[in-house]
């Protein structure tokens, strides 16, 4: 009995040893995952999916995993950019050492990307492919994928320019390779406005931040968009054609030697061609840039970017006939017009940079740019109108109205900036010294005529007044001074390598300090910024963000402009005691990354930010015209929530849908105000899809949504702003087909890569969204206003072909 017993637990404990052997035993997999330069990947994936185990390298590129041990383990090694890698370990025991080379997808052709790469700071790095097959009423791409990001808004289709968290447009700052560019200052409507300086045929890189970016980013208050420009691995072009302009690209390249040329040109007389002022439009422009760099050696980079651009528009109107108004109190208007407009923006712009690399971690970059703009806007225009009743005819008023203007202006701005980069071993070291030269010189005449049923309008009775006047000749020359320096730690901690959770807490601190010095007004500013991002250890598709700082808007000329009235005329000066607007602002947010639909990727987005602002210079806005007041007057807030939803709805697409609330207001005179871009809700969808069955047609779908921004009557202050627009509503679907597409290893004819044939609805829906509006007064000085629409519905053809 007692031998029995023996033989039974004996029996026993081999059946434990044997499940205990087979079930619960492990091994360590570590190593070491690099470029295919030999540098360090960090954060890159290591996956185990059948045992749902996953750590990410830390910042030497070093991993480690611990799993069970089965007949065949299949591991996975992925990093946004690269083409992920497998490896299968035979019954694999005790402690496994692999080493993973993970080669770049630029080079691999068409490659999937299965991950986005993670956001650790305040500045997003976009998905490019949404800027082909996007439909396009601007022609400028990256700044409509701009457009549809959270917390951004527009409500103008003719124009590249945006608001970001109720930021005016001059709070956006636009960097290309480390040198910040600028606009034309005399723009004052989309029709005016041509191709953005943005070539994205030449653009590799688009990162963004609408708050909280660290201190490289220049003295503005809302917005970084800092674009780097392609260069060329090997042969390639693109040509584009559509009823709105064409563009051609081409990039060649040697061992030591790349350059890229970009030619675009744009003319939308098709698109104007649906609003309701008929006429004689004939707007183009042509630009053409450059990108060259050579590198001799591993120690030195030399590289060149120039840009000329030229834009005309010319516009003879005709007639316009506008119904506005209720079903119970619809009313019609009615304008003949004589008279024309003749602009010219001239611009050139170029940079040239000396780089010297001291070893693989340390670089100095010596910078010089220079920007020159001559602009030219000539009109005069009269107009006599009728305002009826729709329904019973009944005349409201007639008059005649007359604009003139002789608006000249030219800008010089030359810099001079010294980098230097230093990444240390949890270090990313970054500092720079620039000094700018600015020159702007401006003449300008304006006036307009109202005449309303006889009555010159205002009407005094004893003397004749124009309802607006104004004469200014400027001159403005100026130095500026700008650094900072700045540093991106970054760390694990908490939790060990071979815990449950599979990684440590993830740690990335960016903090620095910019400083400005301005001798126009003798101001000096110093902004100090932090931003933290936390990967927890117990959920590494969670990403915490947070992120502080004391931001400045740097005044430039448009801010400068005071204007005084005395007997009936405006006189603009130059405020020398201006100082720049303040905005102290905090951020938290949170990303959470997660698959649904079957396994596909998604990411969700929170954010929440509070701005406090005071020194703040008000304005006005009409199109897309800012007029400021030319001194710090208000105090102000702004805060809001955005968030985002992006992923593969359809696979091997990406699409997004987001949702900003947010409420901005200005103190001034102890009363509190709206501000011009107090856009209180927007909503924003783009829709990426196939057909069923091909992936050789393909659907893009945008569509807006964003509440109407509050307005008044011109020439008057912003405590007459009283008045909300309609929302802004507008839906754009492109569809693309794959023509020509050739197989690997075959040559094509003329080596052509791929033929795309589009066709784009703009305007969907045919809604009258309002740009701004006319004011007309009446006999008994009643004010109407009249609706200014943008464009209709159109259809525009294009075709691309890749080389």
């Amino acid at each position: 009995m007692r031998q029995t017993f023996r033989r039974y637990m004996l029996v026993l404990t081999l059946l434990l040893m044997a499940v205990a052997g087979g079930w619960a035993q492990t091994f360590t997999l570590k190593g070491l995952v690099t470029d295919d330069e030999g540098n360090a990947l960090e954060l890159a994936t290591v996956s185990c999916a059948e045992q749902g185990k996953v750590v990410l390298t830390n910042l030497k590129g070093e991993y480690q995993i611990t799993l069970q041990t089965a007949d065949s383990v299949v591991v996975k090694f992925s990093m946004v950019g690269f083409k992920a890698r497998t490896r299968t370990l035979y019954k694999p025991q005790g402690t496994q050492t692999l080493r993973i080379l993970l080669r770049s997808s630029q080079e691999l052709g068409e490659v999937v990307v299965t991950e986005k790469k993670r956001q650790t700071d305040q500045v997003e790095q976009l998905d490019l492919t949404a800027l082909k097959g996007t439909p396009s009423a601007s022609g400028n791409a990256v700044e409509e994928l701009i457009q549809q990001q959270a917390g951004v808004s527009t409500h103008n289709e003719l124009s590249s320019q945006y608001n970001v968290r109720g930021g005016s447009f001059d709070e956006n700052s636009v960097y290309i390779n480390n040198v910040e560019v600028y606009r034309p200052l005399l723009i004052r409507s989309g029709q005016q406005e041509g191709l953005s300086v943005i070539n994205p045929d030449m653009v590799e890189s688009v990162a963004f931040s609408s708050g909280g970016f660290p201190a490289k980013y220049g003295d503005k208050m809302s917005s970084a968009l800092d674009i780097t420009y392609r260069r060329p691995k090997k042969f390639e072009a693109t040509a584009t054609a559509s009823l709105l302009g064409a563009s051609g690209y081409v990039g060649l390249s040697s061992k030591k030697f790349s350059m890229s040329h970009g030619l675009r040109y744009k003319t939308n007389r098709y698109l104007l061609g649906s609003l309701e002022t008929t006429g004689e439009y004939r707007p183009n422009q042509l630009d053409y840039q450059t990108y060259i760099t050579y590198e001799p050696n591993r120690r030195w980079t030399l590289a060149l970017l120039g840009n000329i651009s030229e834009n005309h528009y010319n516009f003879k109107p005709k007639d316009r006939e506008t119904s506005f108004g209720t079903m119970q109190d619809a009313k019609s208007f009615r304008v003949y017009f004589d008279g024309q407009e003749k602009d010219i923006f001239r611009t050139l712009f170029g940079t040239a940079s000396l780089t010297r690399h001291i070893g693989d971690s340390t670089h100095v970059k010596l910078l010089w740019s220079a920007f020159h703009t001559k602009e030219q806007e000539r009109y005069d225009i009269q107009g006599q109108y009728w305002l009826n009743e729709a329904q019973s005819a009944e005349q409201l008023g007639v008059g005649t109205y007359a604009e003139h203007a002789r608006n000249y202006l030219t800008a010089n701005v030359q810099s001079v900036k010294l980098m230097l980069n230093r990444r240390l071993r949890h270090h990313d070291i970054e500092a720079a010294l620039t000094y700018k030269w600015e020159h702007v010189k401006e003449q300008s005449r304006e006036y307009e005529m109202r005449d309303s049923s006889g009555y010159s309008v205002p009407h005094t009775g004893n003397r004749l007044d124009l309802i607006y006047t104004l004469a200014s000749k400027l001159d403005l020359k100026s130095n500026r001074l700008e650094g900072y320096v700045q540093d991106t730690y970054k760390w694990n901690s908490g939790g060990r390598a071979d815990s449950v959770e599979g990684h440590r807490t993830f740690y990335s601190l960016t903090y620095g300090l910019r400083f400005s010095n301005w001798s126009y007004n003798r101001e000096t500013t110093l902004s100090p910024r932090l931003s933290l991002a936390v990967v927890p250890a117990f959920n590494p598709d969670l990403t915490f963000r947070l992120a502080t700082g004391l931001y400045y808007q740097a005044p430039f000329f448009k801010e400068l402009r005071d204007t005084t009235t005395v007997g009936g005329i405006t006189v603009a000066k130059l405020n020398s005691n201006i100082k720049s607007q303040r905005s102290l602002q905090v951020f938290a947010a949170v990303d959470y990354r997660f698959k649904m639909l079957g396994g596909r990727p998604f990411k969700f987005t929170a954010e929440a930010y509070f701005k406090s602002m005071s020194n703040l210079v008000p304005y006005n806005v009409q199109n897309v015209k800012i007029t400021y007041y030319g001194e710090n007057l208000c105090s102000g807030y702004a805060a809001g929530v955005d968030l985002k939803l992006f992923g593969e709805f359809v696979p091997g697409t990406d699409s997004w849908l987001t949702l900003s609330l947010m409420r901005t207001q200005q103190k001034m005179d102890g009363q509190w105000l709206p501000t011009p871009t107090d856009q209180r809700y927007a909503l924003n969808l783009h829709f990426t899809d196939y057909f069923p069955g091909t992936e050789r047609w393909k659907m893009t779908l945008r569509l807006a949504y964003a509440d109407g921004l509050p307005f008044g009557a011109p020439h008057r202050g912003i405590d007459a702003q009283n008045f909300r627009a309609p929302a802004y509503k507008r839906a754009d679907i492109g569809m693309s087909y794959l023509a020509f597409k050739s197989e690997n290893g075959r040559r094509s004819p003329l080596n052509i890569k791929s033929v795309w044939l589009g066709l784009d609805c703009l305007n969907l829906f045919g809604i009258s969204n309002v740009n701004s509006y006319y004011w007309v007064t009446d006999v008994t000085n009643r004010q109407w206003a009249v609706p200014n629409y943008l464009t209709g519905r159109q259809i525009n053809g294009k075709i691309t072909v890749d080389f």
